[in-house]
């Protein structure tokens, strides 16, 4: 059974996540703050953390980050706030998805369900090693290095590049990125994968020529 652990200052929010939660067969604990989060983080463990942005004492921008520092755990953010900045911040932090309020308790439960998957699939990478130039892309030890350096990326990111390397030269929509990489049905903000190509693109350096954008379709990755 997975364990989930709910970070809000707002009982009610966390009462409404803990209710559909539980229906779904999770086991939920709770934290009123960033601070008590990373206190009950260092304690035990968790299969994923879904944590408000706005709270006392410590926001969650702050506290994932130094959860981040300990713990590897997936989080998913909730904010009143949908600017690109905001999430772009969030993505860059580390976190695995991020979900403006108000939001559907039942489209939260299926994304919670689309993390964990994605990260118990994640030892099931396979054995292989992708080199272009300077560029090099180890799939197994999940590490990405140009000219000899290690590129830090966030989880999100290392799932999306290496999809895209994998399917190299293939012409894939925004749908199917979407579908593969995040592993639920779209629910039509497309930003958030524009928003993590913008930040792919940054971690690749001169090798962000090798995403190109096809208008109206998608994305592909070209090594040539």
């Amino acid at each position: 059974m997975s364990k989930l652990l709910v970070v809000d200052d707002e009982f009610r929010i966390r009462q409404i996540i803990r209710k559909y939660a539980e229906f779904e067969g999770y086991t939920v604990e709770e934290a009123v703050d960033g601070m008590q989060a990373i206190s009950v983080c260092r304690e035990r463990q968790f299969d994923i953390i879904i944590m408000d942005v706005m709270m006392p004492e410590l926001d969650g921008f702050s506290a994932c980050r130094e959860i981040r520092k300990f713990c590897n755990t997936p989080i998913i953010m909730l904010s009143a706030r949908g600017e690109e900045y905001d999430k772009i911040h969030g993505f860059e932090l580390g976190t695995d998805d991020y979900v403006v309020k108000p939001f559907s308790p039942k489209e939260l439960m299926m994304r919670v369900s689309a993390v964990i998957k994605r990260s118990s699939s994640n030892n099931s990478v396979k054995n292989d090693v992708f080199t272009y130039e300077g560029l090099s892309v180890d799939f197994s030890a999940r590490i990405v290095t140009i000219d000899g350096a290690r590129i830090d990326m966030t989880p999100k990111e290392y799932e999306l590049f290496f999809y895209m390397v994998k399917n190299k030269g293939i012409a894939l929509t925004r749908e199917k990125l979407i579908s593969e990489v995040w592993g639920y049905d779209f629910f039509g903000d497309e930003r958030t994968l524009d928003t993590h190509i913008k930040l792919l693109r940054k971690s690749l350096q001169d090798y962000s020529r090798c995403i190109v954008t096809l208008r109206g379709v998608g994305y592909r990755f070209e090594a040539n």
